[in-house]
């Protein structure tokens, strides 16, 4: 097991952990998250013995083989497929054994080296690796191109199949779904599912964790948290803990305020002095609970865009590409005002292609596009990062945008993206990719788009910034496109759905399990141009109809407790205020006083035994939502 005790770590001037310890046995399978910055990466460092501990104790065992995402693939001019066979240390060095032992002739050694290299799966090695690299989206032949024709992303693919080359006890992967589309996500799910030593994942797909953990390690104020239960069970555990600790802070701080006010009342009078005394002793031994820190430091909404007219934006008969080179053929489409498609397909596809002549920046090889009038398009891709002035500051991109508006105004605009304070002013060059994501949001946010286009808006940013892109999505008023491997952002914020695939956009009847479905399968649809049907309309509705009809008592057993709970704490209140009146804790009023305090006890007895009971029909209604 990995066992961290009492650990601080600092970066430069900053304080990662401190006074960290967590337990994480072997076999098990563990999600590490926490807000940009929080030192994720940093712990994964100190696993691996790259970093060392400024305070405590760091044990791994001695003989665990771990691998990781290597940020260098080594010598760029080599295949993938080589570069992957990197990833077995002990192929590499059997393959050496057998190759000197060949060079000098020695029938013994080379009997040794054969027998060693059958230990290491050599003969099977390249068909492992090939299997890797196709799980991942490499055609055949694309795995012996030199990995210098590849993009950053398609590295990262090869960076991720040779961790998972490696024969390992440990297996550290750091936003392993990062540059993947879906598909690709599904196969990685099923592979990591099936892998059978102990698993640390840092991701920011909420639906990836759920499929592959079974823990999460949560980064919180330099702490180490454990939660059992993939990321939506941690949510829930959280905000139960987070709920605790604001009723013990409420608490806490109406004891204080009744012991102050008899300090302040009776500190003068020689009668009371002792007590007085130790009253304010008991007030410097309380140990303070923390102020809950729930909010999202991100938060922003699309302002109401303009009026368009409608179609908002169509292609008719277009062929899309590049050159003379067509990608997608026969495209007729039209997108009006509210519409919220989600565009499915595997890399490669024609998606990107897709949003980019939506977005006017690729003409259609034939065919025509044509905007609704006053149509503002906002349109986000990975590229767009890049073109980011790198010597001006957040606050100078936007005032580029609108000169007119105060620079006030813009800085509490910019604030919501987490740009505050001198953080507005200082240049974007050395912004990390999440921050540069933000900004890109932030400068399109500020234009009122009518038409949303966004190409994979979540790479880079962290659990707090998507919750606020897809809160912020689902109040858009306006049209949205989205490309996105984020199954929890497609499933929220569209309710339509468009499948890319072989040359062809075509409706996907159905939904993001359908589509999951048929991709695990193996029978993802392609686009010969007629609707996928998952179900008939019919029966999905007749299906819908006795699922409601499952739910609602349990929907009712849950508003029934909600409001048995509101009224309880209406009455538990009304005793705290009775219980703080300085006048019950006279001589006199001590009947009224014990009176109060059984009453306070009855309620705080009655309400967590009717907390349980809300949330024991919480879950009961979480499960049968899941089954559906």
């Amino acid at each position: 097991m990995i066992q961290l005790t009492d650990v601080a770590l600092r970066r430069g001037g900053t304080v990662l952990l401190e006074h960290a310890s967590a337990t994480l046995f072997s076999g098990h399978r563990i999600g590490l998250i926490g807000a940009n910055g929080s030192g994720k990466s940093s712990l994964f460092a100190l696993l691996r013995g790259e970093l060392a501990a400024d305070a405590g104790a760091v044990l791994v065992p001695a003989n665990w083989r771990i691998a990781h995402m290597e940020q260098e693939l080594g010598d760029l001019g080599r295949s993938a497929l080589e570069l992957v066979l990197d990833g077995d240390p002990l192929l590499r060095a059997a393959e050496q054994e057998l190759a000197r032992a060949e060079a000098a002739g020695d029938g013994t050694a080379i009997a040794r080296a054969h027998d060693r290299y059958r230990q290491a799966e050599g003969y099977s090695a390249q068909a492992r690796a090939g299997a890797l690299l196709a799980g991942l989206g490499f055609a055949s032949a694309d795995q012996q191109r030199p990995a210098a024709e590849f993009s950053g992303g398609w590295r990262v693919r090869i960076a991720l199949a040779r961790a998972l080359m490696c024969p390992s006890d440990l297996l550290m992967l750091d936003e392993p779904t990062n540059h993947l589309d879906l598909e690709t996500v599904v196969w990685l799910e099923a592979w990591l599912l099936a892998y059978p030593g102990t698993l640390l994942v840092i991701s920011h797909d909420r639906d990836f964790l759920d499929a592959v953990i079974g823990e999460v390690l949560h980064i919180e104020h330099g702490r180490l948290h454990h939660y059992r239960g993939g990321y939506t069970d941690f949510e829930r555990q959280r905000a139960a803990r987070l709920a605790g600790q604001a009723a013990a802070h409420a608490e806490q701080q109406r004891t204080i305020a009744h012991m102050q006010q008899f300090v302040d009342r009776f500190r003068a009078k020689a009668s009371k002095a002792r007590a007085a005394q130790s009253r304010l002793k008991a007030l410097e031994r309380m140990q303070l609970v923390a102020p809950v820190q729930a909010e999202n430091p991100f938060r922003f909404r699309f302002p109401e865009p303009a009026r368009a007219g409608n179609p908002l934006l169509s292609l008719r008969a277009a062929t899309l590409g590049y050159g003379e080179t067509a990608v997608l053929q026969d495209v007729s489409l039209q997108l009006g005002p509210g519409d919220r498609v989600g565009l499915l397909g595997a890399n490669g596809a024609g998606k990107s292609t897709l949003v980019r002549v939506l977005a006017g920046e690729l003409a259609p090889l034939s065919g025509e596009r044509a905007t609704g009038e006053r149509l503002e398009v906002g349109y986000f891709a990975q590229h767009q990062l890049e073109q980011l002035d790198p010597a001006a500051s957040p606050l100078a991109h936007l005032q580029r945008l609108d000169g007119k508006a105060t620079e006030q105004r813009l800085r509490d605009f910019l604030g919501g993206f987490g740009f505050a304070g001198e953080r507005a002013t200082a240049p974007v060059a050395p912004l990390s990719g999440g921050e540069k994501a933000r900004l890109v949001l932030a400068l399109l946010t500020w234009r009122a788009p009518g038409l949303l286009l966004l190409d994979e808006p979540t790479n880079h940013l962290d659990l707090d910034m998507r919750a606020a892109l897809n809160l912020a999505l689902q109040d858009y008023r306006g049209a949205l496109v989205l490309v996105s491997h984020d199954r929890h952002l497609l499933a929220t914020t569209v309710d339509t759905y468009w499948l890319v695939a072989a040359g062809r956009v075509v409706p996907f009847d159905g939904d993001l399990a359908d589509y999951r479905q048929r991709l695990a399968q193996g029978s993802c649809p392609a686009g010969d141009g007629v609707a996928v049907a998952a179900e008939g309309r019919r029966d999905q509705r007749r299906r819908e109809a006795a699922r409601r009809a499952e739910l609602r008592p349990l929907r009712e057993r849950v508003a029934r407790l909600v409001t048995a709970l509101d009224q309880l704490n209406e009455e538990l209140a009304g005793v705290d205020a009775e219980l703080a009146a300085p006048e019950l804790y006279a001589p006199e009023a001590r009947d009224r006083l014990q009176a109060s305090l059984r009453r306070q006890g009855e309620l705080r007895q009655r309400g967590a035994a009717l907390e349980a009971d809300w949330i024991a029909a919480e879950e009961a209604l979480d499960a049968a939502l899941a089954e559906n």
